[in-house]
């Protein structure tokens, strides 16, 4: 926080991500209590986060060819218009088809804006302080996703309705746009290749590079199987919990997950600042699988809210490290475009995860859906161990 260009994109960010996540929170429970169908909500999230999948390379590409604080600050001002369009569609009870336009024109605003901030916010530090920085930037979700559900609940106590959190969430893109228009980003010479084979660089520098290529398939299925539970989370909570969806207990819940996540990604840089990430995400890999078993089996509110907190704190000292593991092993000319993979991996692939488990969890319930995550989640743990991988590297 001492380097200024830092913080005001910090902050930034993060005000402007609380109200991505006070939209997060109310728009799934908003469309599942109108719909009742949870297959219904993961398509939202498709619509929020599928965009990552599709455009997220081409972001990357276009953040390296042309200014990236004007770009940037476009990618803001986009999710901005169609968060507005999207307050103005609850507050008329518009269908759920132009609902979820306006809602995937907020998801392509995000894809183009991923790769380039993610890239640009390490550049604004020395490399000393870079895991700092990738904590810092995990905490800006995480910490959102803490005073978001917070902010939805008290708004909503006070009689307000959906439509008015996503005309707050529209507003707070001001603060992000303000924060980009008013620091310098560095400048750096993009890489040299030209049409196809600059879309697939990063795929293959990431296939040249065991570890590279390790750290994105281990998020890729991480996010599949075992995050099925984080797009579907208002199905979970009625189905396995009886918390309603629109209940001030269900936000409280969703804000107590989120404290545990936010602890968890600022615990990488301050608690276990000391540990080999390499470590903390394999090791997290194996807590998540304990964590989400107790959760999924938890009975009474204590220990649902208890198991909650824990389940968010392992889930991302995980990704927080996993990511410090690939921003280190990254030079600047190519971030963006690795980047681009992260998020695809990291945010693309769970609303694909809600499609495909939604109707798993509308038949049978989200409790399989858990168990198969708890499994998966230890088998990543005997496979993305990355310090074998790289003595074996060396070795040969």
């Amino acid at each position: 926080m001492q380097y200024r260009d830092f913080r005001r994109m910090w902050w930034g960010s993060f005000l402007s991500n609380v109200g991505s996540w006070m939209q997060n929170v109310a728009l799934p429970a908003y469309i599942y209590n109108r719909t009742e169908q949870a297959w219904i909500v993961g398509l939202f999230m498709v619509a929020q986060l599928g965009p990552l999948l599709v455009l997220s390379i081409p972001g990357g590409v276009i953040a390296d060819r042309y200014d990236r604080r004007r770009w940037l600050a476009g990618a803001q001002a986009m999710q901005l218009a169609f968060s507005l369009g999207l307050a103005l569609c609850a507050a008329l009870d518009s269908t759920i088809t132009l609902l979820f336009i306006m809602q995937l024109g907020v998801g392509v605003g995000n894809a183009l804006n991923a790769p380039a901030f993610g890239a640009t916010l390490p550049s604004l530090v020395p490399p000393e302080d870079l895991p700092g920085a990738v904590s810092l930037n995990s905490v800006i979700i995480q910490g959102s996703r803490v005073v978001g559900p917070i902010l939805v609940a008290i708004l909503l106590g006070f009689g307000l309705e959906p439509w008015h959190v996503f005309l707050f969430n529209a507003l707070t893109y001001v603060f992000v746009i303000a924060a980009i228009l008013s620091v310098t980003i560095p400048h750096h010479n993009p890489p040299p290749e030209e049409g196809w084979r600059s879309l697939t660089l990063g795929f293959r520098y990431a296939k040249e590079r065991p570890v590279i290529g390790r750290v994105l398939l281990s998020m890729t299925t991480f996010s599949f199987i075992c995050l099925a539970h984080v797009g579907l989370f208002p199905a979970v909570a009625e189905l396995n919990y009886g918390i309603d969806a629109e209940s001030s207990t269900y936000q409280w819940l969703y804000s107590i997950w989120g404290l545990g996540a936010m602890l968890g990604a600022l615990s990488v840089s301050t608690v276990f600042s000391h540990v080999d990430k390499r470590m903390s995400a394999r090791n997290g890999f194996a807590a998540f699988g304990v964590a989400l078993l107790a959760f999924n089996f938890a009975e009474g509110n204590v220990l649902v809210f208890t198991t909650g907190f824990t389940l968010g704190f392992f889930y991302f000292v995980t990704t927080t490290s996993l990511f410090t593991v690939l921003q280190a092993r990254l030079d600047h000319a190519i971030r963006a475009r690795v980047i681009a993979l992260w998020y695809m991996a990291f945010g693309g692939v769970v609303p694909i995860s809600s499609i495909v488990f939604g109707p798993v969890v509308d038949a049978i319930g989200p409790r399989i859906v858990l168990v198969a995550g708890s499994v998966w989640a230890f088998v990543l743990f005997r496979w993305c161990d990355i310090t074998r991988l790289e003595k074996t590297r060396q070795v040969s």
